[in-house]
């Protein structure tokens, strides 16, 4: 007895993405730990995934592959641009930690924030909820004297946001390097680039021409991940919409920087279906995730969320 042969005529017929194929994503988590770092062929060569045994190693890791990124930038005397999430944050404290070690300046380093909390209209959240300013706190206050220029940041707004693929473009042009840096929801989004979206396009490829959304409608079960992360439980204070990036300027990226840390504690975690969905799946419109290994990059890990992924009562 499962959800497949359960689901019909239940509460959840209908409720998760039409897309999705949910005996194959039964399939996707069926292997043990050690095969997932079995490479597919779907995966870009130089795409690894990176096992961390703890959240502390999550975050120096990443934020230490981030702050790298831009002393290597700094070092070939190039421009470089991030696509930046606020979740996971950890590695921010790191990067910032790095760069002050190793006296790098930002001064090189434009930021693209890929979402924002928005109404239908895609007026933005404001204040100490915002993804603005998570970030200031995060990154770009605690940097000092060698933070990123203001005039280099960008946010989600509904305004801004329709410049990112000018500005992005125009800094490729001027032969910047475009990194992403992302985390997987529970519902396999990067960014907030939902799966129901897929179900809109006849193909991959008008899915992947997409640069961004205004207002998008989130998942239930988005706005559930993020009151048991950002909101501690509370439901209530989390907005229905968001203003994000799309698959045009996330899969256009020139490497990839990526964290699943989504552990609750107890043995008990969010993530290690979506994170074998992202590795397994294949690239599907309906599964934004899936993309992600074509694309070059590393994708840091927690230990525990490779599973295996099996009933166990709590």
């Amino acid at each position: 007895m499962d959800f497949n042969s359960t689901v019909k005529g239940s509460l959840l017929e209908g409720f998760y993405p039409e897309g999705w194929d949910m005996k194959k994503i039964d399939e996707c988590c069926s292997h043990s730990p050690e095969e997932i770092f079995e490479k597919q062929k779907f995966w870009n060569e130089n795409f690894t995934p990176v096992e961390c045994n703890n959240v502390g190693d999550f975050d120096v890791m990443m934020g230490h592959e981030i702050a790298n990124e831009i002393r290597k930038a700094k070092t070939d005397n190039r421009k470089i641009a991030f696509i930046l999430p606020v979740g996971p944050m950890g590695m921010y404290k790191w990067a910032v930690y790095f760069l002050k070690e190793w006296q790098v300046s930002c001064e090189h380093v434009w930021c693209f924030n890929m979402d924002e909390w928005a109404d239908g209209e895609g007026n933005t959240l404001t204040g100490d909820a915002s993804f603005q300013s998570a970030m200031e706190k995060a990154f770009y206050n605690p940097l000092g004297g060698l933070t990123v220029p203001e005039t280099h940041r960008n946010f989600a707004t509904k305004i801004n946001l329709p410049t990112y693929p000018e500005k992005i473009a125009s800094l490729k042009k001027e032969g910047a390097k475009l990194v992403l840096v992302y985390g997987i929801g529970r519902m396999c989004h990067i960014a907030f680039w939902e799966p129901m979206i897929g179900s809109e396009f006849a193909t991959n490829e008008e899915w992947l021409n997409e640069p961004y959304r205004i207002g998008v409608k989130l998942h239930p079960l988005t706005i559930e991940q993020n009151a048991i992360t950002s909101f501690k439980s509370r439901t209530t204070l989390v907005p229905c919409r968001a203003n994000t990036i799309g698959p045009k300027l996330m899969f256009s990226t020139d490497y990839a920087i990526g964290g699943a840390d989504g552990a609750l504690g107890r043995g008990m975690q969010w993530q290690g279906m979506s994170l074998w969905m992202t590795l397994r799946y294949g690239p599907d419109k309906c599964v934004t995730s899936s993309f992600i290994p074509t694309l070059p990059g590393k994708l840091f890990f927690l230990k525990e969320l490779a599973g295996p992924l099996v009933a166990e009562a709590n």
